[in-house]
């Protein structure tokens, strides 16, 4: 088991107003497997991907990263977990302009202390670009590239440090059809392939039924596998 999550639920007030975003969610996440989350606008699916990505925390309820609870982690801790073991794609790709496209997919690398598996990751970078049909594209800046480039290269950076898992929120969301129909490939693939699970977010019924399983949000609940 990667990823446990045990009844996990979010609050937020608003305008002195208790609204549950979440509720009583529990999902286990394993290596090597794919899953898309599907809902209305506003049910939830971001901040519960923020949960299981530890960049949000939830009001109530207990999460496991390989059977340890992550509350007993610093802030430190959490964003070294974060840095090593996921990788976070996002529906715009953020992208450096000023660095090339080499030098973006290495910004994860750059807490690394150990000068020998920086060098390792430059290769990694090298070989995956190619993978991706982006080798001829490495120093080119991402104001040259087009949009699909771009989120393929986002692709490579969240691989870059050889996470356990992918966090993809709206990874097609910016793209023309084609370019969606790549990426979702790609995520597919890149599971099976590097034994790496995978969560995405999405509004595209496409994209989530090349995963493994789809879960949907309804009203705060959890849906389990509605393919």
């Amino acid at each position: 088991m990667l990823f446990e999550l045990e009844k996990i639920n979010k609050n937020f007030e608003i305008a002195g107003t208790k609204r549950e975003i979440l509720k009583n969610i529990s999902l286990k996440i394993n290596k090597g497997e794919s899953i898309a989350i599907i809902g209305p606008s506003g049910s939830g699916k971001t901040t519960l991907l923020n949960i299981i990505g530890t960049l949000d925390l939830p009001s109530s309820g207990l999460i496991k990263f390989n059977n340890v609870d992550l509350k007993k982690h610093s802030e430190n801790q959490l964003a070294e977990i974060r840095n090593q073991n996921i990788g976070f794609i996002f529906q715009l790709h953020h992208l450096l302009p000023q660095l090339s496209l080499l030098e973006n997919v290495l910004v994860p690398t750059i807490p690394q202390k150990d000068k020998s598996k920086r060098k390792s990751a430059q290769k990694r970078a090298m070989n995956l670009l190619n993978d991706l049909g982006l080798i001829e594209r490495i120093n080119q800046r991402p104001g040259q590239l087009s949009g699909g480039e771009c989120q393929r290269a986002a692709v490579v950076r969240a691989l870059i440090n050889e996470p356990s898992i992918i966090l993809a929120d709206e990874p097609t969301g910016s793209l023309d059809n084609k370019s969606a129909e790549q990426i979702g490939k790609l995520l597919s693939d890149i599971t099976k392939n590097h034994n790496i699970a995978t969560v995405v977010v999405t509004h595209s019924t496409k994209l989530a039924n090349m995963m493994d399983k789809v879960y949907r949000i309804e009203n705060g609940n959890l849906i389990v596998n509605v393919k």
